[in-house]
């Protein structure tokens, strides 16, 4: 998108173009943020994307951010630019909730540290963008605050559990959003509404959040959270564009050594002196591509040979196969402590995805795997790492699917074991990677039948950079994918 001009509405703008006509004065952030909060009014009714908006907050905040402008203080790269907060993660004042009626009083008493990270880069909150309940579910539909519906075909989920966020985005309610990826959840929303979402290395941005209690007849208990969550979960960025993303990524980047993966400094980006290789991860032994996965991993390919990339092709890769097959180990013997917890507070659905989850797993790992299972899994983990990174080398990337099928029908894991089945064969994209660690953006590269189709892009640890140039050269050659009319 070009620079700013008075007949574009402000909503429709770049993230990267409006900080810097912000920074110039030529627009104002009140400015912005009432555009956005129109473009909510006319079409979150329909889409419920955003819940907990706060009008005369954000505006408030927006005023603030023009104040500094005017006293020509060093600003952050987001500065007066909205972003909205995913109803899971910490914003102080408003109730962590996570889709869950129980907890939709308890008011969070600070901030997570990536939402600080994207106050202190200037950004301004506006609105809390809509999950599952317990935001375990490639849906975004909870008891709470209903569903939410994606702008391209409301029979379609927008993708979960950061559903809110891409669908919020894809309708141009803000410019960026935040959310957050233990299984997809930032990944799998951006490719069902067309946006781009980028899910970082573990450690690069900080998870932490103030710590969370329980009430026991002793008094208080600090929650710990299980490793699944620590080793394989992350924070990071979707918007409308790949320099959006790479944008609010290093504003949300911040070093953090309280948490487990958090390193006192990042390594430098090199950049390669010559053409970056790309290796095609085309299927996977459990699964067909929908004939239009294959063709929009066609038109990438096409157009990261025309950006100089070297590109070569497998049919399927063993593993992120595995990968893939281990994320149903982990993930669910993790899940398995809360259970209880999910069973009292739990709406319907999420208590009927989770059986087929736990069906699937059992159909993988056995009905109860063992202590020696489970801890071989994360022993097999540590491997798989290193193979990997072994793989990519200092400058190689892997192409994929972002999915094996077209954004799902809604509620598709309410469908039964077959379908359950179904869907987590197709999602082995979305779960390979967090078992690993390793950084990944999806982006669309097509539409067909009127449905944006997206691919992933992998790379190695802390080469978010090199990914982002990659995905880059494919959305300049790529034509615009937008909803902008088609919105009511």
């Amino acid at each position: 998108m070009g620079k700013y001009e008075p007949s574009a509405a402000l909503w429709q703008r770049s993230a990267t173009d409006l900080a810097e006509v912000i920074r110039t004065r030529e627009v104002s952030s009140e400015e912005l943020v009432q555009s956005c909060l129109d473009r909510i009014a006319e079409t979150n009714p329909q889409l419920n994307a955003l819940v907990d908006i706060r009008p005369e907050e954000a505006l408030a905040a927006a005023r603030r951010a023009d104040a500094e402008v005017a006293a020509g203080g060093e600003l952050g790269p987001l500065h007066g630019i909205p972003v909205s907060i995913k109803i899971n993660t910490d914003q102080e004042g408003y109730a962590t909730s996570n889709g869950v009626t129980a907890l939709a009083d308890k008011a969070a008493t600070g901030d997570a540290a990536c939402v600080t990270a994207l106050r202190e880069a200037g950004a301004v909150p506006l609105g809390r963008s809509n999950s599952p309940g317990f935001s375990f579910r490639w849906f975004s539909t909870n008891e709470l605050y209903g569903r939410t519906l994606n702008p391209w075909d409301e029979d379609r989920t927008p993708g979960g559990s950061s559903g809110g966020s891409a669908s919020s985005l894809a309708a141009g309610m803000t410019p960026i959003a935040q959310g957050n990826d233990i299984g997809g959840s930032i990944r799998f929303p951006a490719a069902c509404c067309g946006v781009v979402g980028v899910r970082p290395t573990v450690g690069r941005v900080s998870d932490y959040g103030p710590p969370a209690f329980a009430d026991t007849p002793g008094g208080p208990v600090e929650l710990d959270f299980p490793p699944t969550v620590h080793y394989c979960a992350v924070q990071g960025p979707l918007a409308r564009n790949v320099a959006d993303a790479r944008l609010a990524l290093h504003a949300m980047s911040a070093p953090d050594v309280r948490i487990p993966q958090g390193v006192p400094a990042f390594p430098a980006a090199a950049r390669p002196a010559g053409p970056v290789a790309v290796t095609v991860v085309r299927g996977n032994v459990d699964v067909k591509n929908h004939p239009a996965v294959d063709r929009a991993l066609d038109a990438a390919v096409n157009r990261l040979v025309d950006a100089g990339y070297v590109v070569d092709e497998v049919n399927q890769l063993s593993l992120l196969t595995e990968a893939s097959r281990l994320w149903a180990l982990l993930i669910t013997e993790d899940i398995r402590l809360i259970l209880p917890v999910v069973q009292e507070m739990g709406d319907e659905a999420i208590r009927t995805a989770l059986e087929g989850h736990f069906g699937y797993a059992a159909e993988v790992w056995g009905e109860r795997p063992s202590l020696e299972t489970y801890i071989n899994g994360w022993a097999r983990r540590a491997t798989l790492i290193t193979r990997l990174q072994e793989l990519l080398g200092k400058h190689r990337l892997l192409l994929t699917p972002a999915c094996a099928e077209l954004p799902f029908e809604q509620d598709a894991d309410q469908a039964g074991p077959g379908r359950t089945r179904e869907l987590f064969s197709a999602m082995w994209p979305m779960t390979a990677v967090p078992v690993l660690g390793f950084p990944a953006v999806t982006l669309p590269v097509a539409l067909e039948d009127g449905l944006p189709v997206g691919v992933q892009l992998i790379g190695g640890r802390f080469e978010e950079d090199l990914i982002l140039d990659a995905a880059q050269a494919v959305e300049d050659r790529t034509p615009m994918i937008r909803m902008w009319d088609q919105v009511s």
